[in-house]
């Protein structure tokens, strides 16, 4: 059953005829009458009585559910005009700042926003997550979006929600010998140059698994993720990060990290608790988390 089978009965019903519903719908009579057999069908009741002429009376049964389909579409017709108004009246500013290297998530779910709500304006921005924190409570933005919400300091009044699991790996130059691997060891990666982005995920994630096995060498630690791609790309050496930063970088290849027992990473969303500071902002939410 579709809301153009309802469509279909009423026009009938209106009309007293399967060709005049049949023209007025802009369809052939041979897809209203087949389209009406199977709704008939389906409900196992017989909604027109028939003639060779192709008039259609409703039967007793057929008039109480061409009665309810008209509510129906009362109701769907009212759901679109609610949408509608909803649509032209969201508006304001809508000020999202996230982690660099995850920013590619976001574009899909922000030009359809853009389409639905053309009023809200958007600003995001690219953003270490200690100054994504300070900045939510300073109320400069509406959303973060970070990594771990170990971060988030305890009773600062701030929530977060999971969005995505991942996984940390290394990033090489798609001309690197190394890129053919489908692992690398914690003491491999001690032997090599590393290219950090200025993190502290990162920077615990290598204390933790790699410089255990001797002084690590870091070429240089950085927020330029421009920089950190650039170096790689020349085969300066190696660098370290989430696996779903690496999906939309041109040229550099995820390695998986062989560890005995790896910690998933989650990339998530943090706000002020209680209300929203705007509908722009629950609404955006709502739609990444299904998205994304």
């Amino acid at each position: 059953m579709n809301l153009e089978q309802l469509q279909y009965i009423i026009e009938v019903s209106k009309s007293g005829s399967l060709t005049l519903a049949a023209q007025k719908s802009h369809i052939t009579l041979s897809a209203i009458s087949q389209s009406i057999s199977l709704l008939e069908n389906e409900l196992g009741v017989s909604l027109f009585t028939r003639s060779r002429g192709q008039s259609a009376i409703p039967t007793r049964e057929g008039k109480v559910i061409i009665e309810k389909a008209t509510e129906i579409l009362m109701k769907v017709n009212e759901l679109k005009e609610e949408a509608n108004d909803f649509k032209n009246t969201l508006s304001g500013e809508l000020r999202i700042a996230t982690i660099p290297g995850p920013t590619h998530l976001l574009i899909n779910t922000v030009s359809r926003f853009k389409q639905d709500f053309p009023n809200v304006k958007i600003e995001i921005f690219e953003r270490g997550p200690n100054e994504i924190i300070e900045s939510i409570q300073s109320h400069k933005i509406d959303i973060g979006l970070i990594v771990s919400e170990d971060l988030i300091p305890k009773n600062s009044g701030l929530i977060y929600e999971r969005l995505l699991e991942g996984k940390m790996v290394v990033g090489v130059s798609s001309t690197s010998p190394l890129s053919s691997l489908k692992s690398l060891s914690p003491e491999k990666l001690q032997q090599e140059t590393l290219i950090l982005y200025d993190d502290p995920i990162i920077k615990n994630f290598v204390e933790e698994y790699i410089s255990k096995f001797g002084k690590t060498n870091i070429l240089f630690t950085t927020n330029n993720t421009v920089a950190i791609e650039n170096a790689v790309m020349s085969g300066l050496g190696l660098t370290i990060g989430l696996d779903f930063s690496f999906l939309k970088n041109n040229g550099l290849v995820p390695i998986e990290i062989k560890l005995p027992n790896p910690l998933p990473v989650h990339y998530g969303w943090v706000r002020h608790d209680g209300k929203f500071s705007s509908q722009a902002a629950k609404t955006f939410l709502n739609r990444l988390s299904l998205e994304i």
